[in-house]
């Protein structure tokens, strides 16, 4: 037996790339990770994704977060649905977009050779680091949703901040078939405080974040082995 690091406490995937995303009680992980996560993203006409920057790859668009994506019933279909801040689905994608950012030249466009990853497959955010932030910008609405992990871990009580750094270069299994290695953190941008449905935006979140640990929080990480995560698996480093 390994060490046991925590519990999976909630599944996030997000179909449509810097949308809000679906809480699932399982799924399918492979090498490109959670099935369907990400596999879709607005696209303007020079290639760049809608996100809440401007970068080489990024193209700032306001008011995605606003939107949530989810497959329906759960499975992985052709086109993702998408739901406008009222949480009701909308009849097509890439016309609704257009007229919500107010611009023609978008789409809601499906994964070709750039992926849509920020950076690694899987991203994992404990417990322990959450009620962190939380502690560190009290009246300030804070959930995981902030941060757009896709694995939610229950840490034991007692569990230090930040403790993913310790993760780093090591391997884990999650579940009964599921391996990942753990590789590095994400660097935060302004998304984390952004406007979300019922969260309002807040400059604190990013600035505490920096202060504290150098702008980086959660685990990325690598997939090993593909198998399944459900909620209530133990996340275990082997």
């Amino acid at each position: 037996m390994g060490t046991v690091l925590g519990t999976i406490e909630r599944i996030w995937r997000y179909p449509i790339k810097s949308t809000g995303g679906e809480s699932l009680d399982e799924v399918a992980v492979d090498a490109r990770g959670l099935v369907g996560d990400r596999l879709y993203a607005v696209r303007d006409a020079d290639g760049k994704f809608g996100s809440g920057k401007n970068t080489r790859r990024f193209r700032r668009m306001p008011g995605l977060l606003q939107l949530r994506s989810r497959y329906p019933g759960g499975a992985v279909v052709k086109v993702p649905e998408l739901l406008d801040p009222d949480g009701v689905p909308v009849l097509d994608p890439t016309t609704y977009v257009r007229r919500y950012l107010g611009r023609n030249d978008v789409e809601v466009a499906c994964e070709g050779t750039v992926s849509h990853f920020d950076q690694l497959p899987l991203s994992l955010l404990t417990t322990a680091t959450l009620d962190w932030v939380r502690a560190a910008v009290p009246g300030v609405p804070v959930d995981e949703r902030r941060f757009r992990p896709n694995l939610l871990v229950r840490t034991p009580p007692g569990t230090p901040a930040f403790v993913e750094d310790e993760w780093f270069g090591s391997a884990a299994r999650i579940g009964g078939t599921l391996r990942i290695r753990f590789e590095r953190s994400s660097e935060r941008c302004v998304m984390t405080n952004e406007v979300q449905q019922d969260l309002p935006h807040s400059p604190l979140i990013l600035r505490a974040i920096a202060q504290a640990h150098d702008m980086r929080l959660d685990a990325l990480a690598t997939v090993a082995q593909p198998g399944r995560v459900r909620l209530g698996d133990t996340v275990e480093l082997t």
